[in-house]
């Protein structure tokens, strides 16, 4: 009885501070509901139009789309990896934070496959996918693995809340109206602590970590293959795969963090997201930019050693000062050395430049998407001549910035919709007591 009285407490302390919403979050609310309309009618106007109202063109087939899709499978990752990997090796300290990590993980996934549906096209030509795909593309691969990979997140993600919709459901004092109570009720699914159960579900959470696992790998690993089985410069890479999942780990770690202190500073988490979360979490950030930086290294240097002209057209874009040359710098320099010296130099790191250096990894691995797939694009073996330029060189249009910050906005109001209906700290994990037989005999 004492387990479940010290978890109610706790679940009604956490829940305090996402009571009513406050007159800020209405705020952000409604900007972020406008952000969406303002999408909408982008949509529409794609829609009605056709992709004459987007930059892309015969050269470049691909666009921001593609790297806000390749962007949001990435920080999936955050729940897939860290959670999965911290759960498996029993790490103490990942308690508070794998609920934010579970969470980033399911909404990511969620929004990142949009993105392909709009450069398709013709949607109304949608079911020709699992119809008529072909086995032998990648990009079939892509969608079954991406299919498997959301629905093991969920699975994953319901299976850590069973305990916390258990006390939800228990919970007498808490002011839940009867039909979220209701809800809890079921999703609970008769869970009552029973040592059995607890065992049953203990080893379900584990089975499902060791599978996420390599669900998360495959799935990028797979993403990456859609450009390194494309004979085009820059792409033709057989450390794609890898690449892809390193960068996938280190912007996913890179916005955990962030959502941590965002969550952290307004909702005055600090008993549960505490310093020392962020300074492992940056550890981890350090080595991961570590990795990056070599495989960055590794690829440039052995295209630009192979000499091959067509590759080196595209290297050169990357170096131009007058073309590419700034970002490349950033994404590639910046976006690696930055988080590395503000996460790793301990007499500077500390909450704020722990996050900051995310945010800079962050912003760095957006735009080192979009170098992978503009350049090469824009870099054709065979040219067409008397082309007009815009038509050779890719130009961001209004319609598509207005669908990349409807996803980034629908990103957030999933967020402050899920935190309104589950605990974004899982108290049953954190209060853990084996024996708590009384409140078992009580309710059965």
């Amino acid at each position: 009885m004492e387990y479940q009285k010290i978890a109610q407490n706790k679940l009604e302390e956490i829940f305090s501070h996402f009571g009513k919403p406050s007159g800020k979050e209405k705020i952000l609310f409604v900007l972020f509901g406008l952000v969406c309309i303002g999408a909408l009618y982008a949509l529409y106007t794609q829609i009605v139009e056709g992709h004459i109202v987007t930059g892309m063109r015969d050269n470049v087939v691909w666009g921001i789309y593609i790297v806000n899709f390749i962007f949001f499978i990435g920080i999936s990752y955050a729940g897939a990896m860290i959670s999965g990997i911290l759960h498996l090796l029993h790490v103490e300290w990942r308690k508070p934070i794998i609920r934010i990590a579970e969470m980033i993980t399911v909404i990511s996934t969620m929004i990142g496959p949009v993105y392909i549906l709009l450069c398709v096209g013709r949607l109304d030509r949608l079911q020709n996918i699992p119809l008529h795909g072909r086995i032998q593309s990648p990009i079939t691969w892509d969608v079954m693995a991406i299919t498997t990979y959301l629905s093991g997140s969920i699975l994953f993600l319901y299976l850590a809340l069973v305990r916390d919709y258990a006390l939800m459901r228990d919970n007498e004092g808490m002011k839940i109206p009867n039909w979220r109570r209701n809800i809890y009720r079921k999703l609970a699914a008769s869970y009552y602590g029973l040592p059995e159960q607890k065992k049953l579900l203990d080893r379900a959470l584990t089975i499902m970590s060791a599978i996420i696992i390599p669900l998360a790998v495959i799935v990028h690993s797979v993403l990456a293959w859609i450009f390194g089985m494309t004979i085009r410069p820059g792409w033709h890479s057989t450390i794609f795969a890898p690449y892809f999942v390193i960068a996938a780990v280190y912007s996913g770690t890179a916005v955990l963090i962030i959502a941590m202190w965002i969550f952290r500073k307004y909702y005055h988490l600090e008993e549960y997201l505490q310093e020392k979360h962020f300074k492992y979490l940056g550890i981890i950030l350090l080595v991961l930019a570590g990795i990056y930086g070599y495989f960055t290294f590794s690829e440039y240097l052995t295209v630009w050693y192979g000499s091959e002209s067509w590759e080196l057209e595209v290297v050169y874009k990357l170096f131009d000062m007058n073309s590419y040359g700034p970002w490349f710098y950033f994404a590639a320099v910046g976006g690696v050395l930055f988080p590395m010296i503000l996460a790793g130099v301990p007499f500077i790191r500390n909450i704020n430049t722990i996050t900051i250096a995310s945010v800079i990894a962050v912003a760095g691995m957006w735009i080192k998407r979009y170098l992978i797939v503009v350049p090469t694009l824009e870099t054709p073996l065979l040219p067409i001549q008397d082309t007009r330029p815009e038509y050779v060189n890719y130009s961001i249009t209004w319609v598509e910035w207005f669908l990349t910050f409807g996803g980034v906005a629908v990103f957030f109001l999933f967020f402050m919709i899920f935190i309104r209906f589950m605990p974004i700290i899982p108290v049953a994990d954190i209060v853990e007591v084996n024996d708590h037989e009384d409140f078992i005999t009580e309710k059965l």
